[in-house]
């Protein structure tokens, strides 16, 4: 057992007590979001000592490789931009700093767990440790909307919970073994394919993932949840906890239930074009930002599946570039949502008319982000939705990526509405929107991210066909 591959875990967890602690000994709370920040250095160096490793430990229950390094570094770099944006938001519940940048520290544990684990229980109490702590920050604000969300979340993710722990427990029964290695062995020895048992563990499993990942039937806490949680929170939940959802997928559905791809892939090909255009279709209707860009989520979730549906490294790769060019979009335009809607006190997209002349960096930095989830060139999106699209017509996935092709079309509506109001609408008011420095700089770093990326994909993408070279059959 070498605990020295689980440093980065335990780093960040000894920050985020760290945190908690010093909330005892200093009165100025504000030093705390920045020696969170500052903080996440410590990680990013024990993450960066291990790459190139391609260990296991614990009895083969954590791995370290370069999937698992890659998603180590993609949690906490949102970490990072979710705690800029979050120095001047904090206030609002500044009795309880110290707990709220701890939560997001926990849940970032949580996901760089989930990243790593090869075992069932291991995944579940990551799952929890990631759970929980999101439960809790989705509630923080203890306004009714805030906390009506907060409940629905817990109460929704448990019944996730069980319905995932059933599931687990029918592959369990049926293979005799937790381990992701040793059910994919039992699957293939024992000739459990087409068995009725297996493809009901493997519906369960889907289901419970399913609302991690805010798939279609089980998106229905998303638009309430988004509302009603702190802003960068449901940037968080958006990007963060969405690609913990799909990294644990990734291990567990190639690595223990590689060898039943022609059940689970199809079963997956089906949600992605139900889940992108309920997504799509919902949005239009909404009058609200938050709950906009909920619904875009949800359709977001269903371009990433077609990464799962076809079953291949590619695919694979193109879902990991994917999710990292979605994570520096919504978290961008969330970040500006943070700007514009502490000044205005409103999510309503109607309040945001004429905002080019009160805030034009702030409006032209939301306008580049729904560009590019609409996936428009030269955006970071663009580049994403073209290595997806190509994978799935590759795996012969036509007849899907023809939907998302149209579902893009249909999306343009809703997010290019957005910023018709802002560039086109008389403004509402002629005071102007001043934000902290820390969000200023956490917007600057996802504007450029997307640029960059719709431009010059190519290093990023190596990173993720690296990253996915560990499914080469």
């Amino acid at each position: 057992m070498d605990l020295y591959l689980l440093s980065p875990e335990i780093s960040l967890l000894a920050l985020a007590l760290v945190v908690i602690l010093l909330d005892l000994f200093i009165g100025r709370k504000w030093i705390l979001g920045w020696v969170s920040i500052i903080g996440l250095i410590v990680p990013v160096i024990f993450t960066l000592s291990l790459w190139g490793r391609n260990e296991t430990s614990f009895g083969g229950a954590l791995a370290v490789d370069h999937f698992s390094l890659f998603f180590h570094l993609f949690f906490l770099g949102v970490a990072a931009l979710v705690l800029l944006s979050s120095t001047e938001f904090a206030r609002k519940f500044a009795a309880f700093r110290a707990e709220y940048y701890a939560l997001i520290l926990l849940a970032a544990t949580g996901m760089m767990l989930l990243a790593s684990t090869r075992e069932l229980i291991s995944i579940f109490v990551a799952l929890e440790l990631t759970g929980i702590s999101l439960y809790v920050l989705t509630g923080f604000l203890k306004d009714p909307k805030s906390s009506e969300a907060g409940l629905k979340y817990l109460l929704l993710g448990a019944v996730a919970s069980a319905v995932f722990l059933y599931g687990m427990a029918l592959v369990f029964g049926l293979t005799g073994t937790t381990y992701l290695e040793g059910i994919a062995a039992a699957i293939s020895a024992e000739g459990l394919l087409g068995s009725p048992a297996l493809l009901m563990g493997i519906v369960l499993l889907v289901a419970g993932f399913g609302f991690k990942i805010a798939a279609v039937p089980f998106q229905m806490w998303v638009p309430d949840v988004y509302e009603g949680a702190p802003t960068p929170i449901t940037a968080y939940l958006s990007v963060a906890s969405k690609a913990a959802g799909f990294a644990v997928i990734l291990r567990v559905f190639y690595e223990a239930l590689g060898p039943a791809s022609l059940d689970w892939g199809m079963i997956f090909a089906v949600l992605a074009a139900i889940t992108m255009t309920v997504g799509n279709i919902v949005a239009i209707a909404q009058k609200n930002i938050k709950r906009m860009l909920g619904y875009s989520s949800i359709a977001m979730a269903g371009y990433l599946m077609i990464g799962l549906a076809a079953v291949t490294t590619e695919a694979s790769s193109a879902l990991i570039f994917f999710l990292a060019c979605y994570a520096l979009t919504n978290l961008g335009a969330f970040i500006a949502i943070i700007a514009i809607s502490n000044k205005i006190n409103s999510d309503e997209i109607s309040d945001y008319s004429g905002m080019v002349r009160r805030a034009p960096l702030y409006a032209l930095a939301l306008a580049l982000c729904l560009i590019s989830l609409t996936g428009i060139p030269p955006t970071a999106g663009f580049m994403a939705k073209i290595y997806i699209f190509s994978a799935g017509v590759n795996a012969e996935l036509l007849w899907l990526v023809i939907i998302a092709v149209i579902n893009s079309v249909i999306s343009a509506y809703y997010y290019l509405r957005v910023v018709r109001v802002m560039f086109l609408g008389e403004p509402l008011s002629k005071e102007g929107v001043h934000a902290s420095s820390g969000l200023r700089v956490a917007l600057s770093i996802s504007c450029l991210g997307v640029l960059l990326l719709g431009i010059y994909p190519w290093m990023l993408l190596k990173f993720a066909e690296t990253a996915a070279s560990i499914f080469l059959p």
